[in-house]
């Protein structure tokens, strides 16, 4: 049986807090949706279920084996609701009784080491577990206070997960050939842009993972590490002693460096050391929370970064989303309907859809749980910092000035690089347009 690995405050912690008689079937009842649809198997162990303790134990195991990223434990008016995002999307899989909130809040902070009789500010812990075949999981804990109590989101982080190849990630052949071009430079700067969740750090470790050779010194801070890589240093961030990315960032430049990933540029200050260091003779890869890579610049330029230096050490912008794959043992062909070709109409050119004739929708068998999908893959822009966008970035141009002229260049937008998966049958129409929203 799988294990939670507890922390030192838990040693004494007892929370005794046995559930009602009818909580068995209770439980299987508000699984049975995500067991049918995402292989959450063995819900008759829920049967020796007798405390919170248990309870939570079992919903991580759980979302484990459904393949979930996160569990949600979202208080509402009347109820505790317990959701898994699985493969970006959230479902509805337990409500509990209000009754439990506190309880179930106090476990998790417990495993987290968190102060259990504060409930009015934001806290942030983790805690980790072992699996039957000894691989450990770090469970990335957020609780924050809401209306209705305090909410929890719990992100699972398999440790020592395989990095996954750059060729693997669905690059296109233009844009896998710029990122390999660039990340080479000697120095310069590698961003990944998009929203929580879309891939950049798994992008910028692919990338991490051809250049990891003894001939470099490859120096990473992050928050959290999400990958353990031999060969690499990594710091982790830890705000409560001061150790921030800023802060970080200046001491990594003074070890040595060659390679210098920063897990994200949240601020000015982080921003300008890591463009001082792109200067200085170093490859830096980073992250930026935007809507795509072309809106990555303006964003620099609000952080107060000058224009020129922008435009001398950023080398591409790779901006991307993750869709679901299509399931290839029940995925159907079918012709655009009416509505899907209304809906496009204003995206594509009317050539381009007058051409495409044939789409794949997800149908439903044992190999995806009848879910129609299975993993995901990545939809990608990249652009790259040419001779027609530097006079842009110098001129302080917006971002769809910068996108017009780097699709004139020949960049493939995320939502032209989703289209053509979809004809390709990778992924779906419906699905495209769910995570482009365009």
């Amino acid at each position: 049986m799988p294990k939670i690995l507890p922390s030192k405050k838990l040693d004494t912690a007892k929370i005794p807090a046995p559930l009602p008689e009818d909580f068995v079937k209770t439980m299987q009842a508000s699984l049975q949706s995500t067991r049918e649809q995402h292989m959450v198997r063995g819900i008759e162990e829920l049967e020796k279920l007798d405390s919170i303790t248990a309870l939570v134990d079992a919903l991580v195991f759980k979302a484990l084996e459904a393949g979930a990223s996160d569990i949600h434990v979202d208080p509402q008016g009347e109820i505790l609701l317990i959701r898994f995002r699985i493969d970006g999307v959230l479902h509805d899989v337990l409500s509990l009784k209000k009754a439990f909130q506190p309880l179930v809040t106090t476990r998790i902070k417990v495993l987290a080491g968190l102060r259990t009789d504060e409930h009015l500010v934001p806290q942030d812990g983790r805690f980790g577990m072992e699996d039957d075949d000894g691989n450990k999981v770090e469970i990335r804990v957020s609780i924050i206070p809401t209306f209705y109590g305090e909410n929890a989101v719990l992100r699972l982080l398999v440790g020592g997960t395989h990095v996954i190849q750059l060729e693997d990630l669905g690059l296109s052949a233009r844009d896998l050939a710029l990122v390999h071009r660039y990340i080479y430079k000697p120095y310069g700067m590698i961003l990944a842009t998009g929203p929580t969740g879309s891939g950049k750090t798994t992008t910028l470790y692919s990338v991490l993972r051809i250049l990891n050779t003894r001939e470099v010194s490859i120096v990473t801070i992050e928050d959290p590490i999400e990958y353990a890589v031999d060969g690499i240093t990594q710091l982790q961030v830890n705000p409560q002693t001061g150790f921030t990315f800023a802060s970080g960032l200046r001491s990594i430049v003074r070890q040595d460096p060659n390679i210098v990933m920063v897990g994200e540029i949240r601020d000015q200050e982080t921003a300008g050391i890591a463009v001082n260091a792109a200067m200085t003779g170093h490859l830096l890869l980073s992250t930026l929370h935007t809507i795509d890579a072309a809106t990555t610049l303006p964003r620099l330029l609000d952080m107060g970064i000058e224009p020129f230096l922008i435009a001398s050490t950023v080398n591409i912008l790779i901006g991307q989303r993750l869709v679901r794959k299509l399931c290839v043992d029940c995925r159907v062909s079918a012709t655009l309907s009416a509505e899907e070709r209304m809906a496009l109409s204003g995206s594509i050119s009317e050539e381009r859809l007058r051409s495409l004739k044939q789409v794949w929708r997800p149908g439903g068998c044992d190999h995806c749980a009848h879910s129609g999908y299975t993993k995901r893959i990545g939809i990608y822009e990249v652009l790259e910092m040419s001779e027609k966008i530097r006079p842009l970035v110098m001129r302080r141009a917006n971002a769809e000035e910068i996108r017009t002229v780097a699709r004139e260049e020949g960049m493939t937008t995320m939502f032209d690089d989703g289209l053509q998966k979809v004809m390709t049958g990778m992924t779906s129409l419906a699905e495209l347009i769910r995570v482009i929203k365009d």
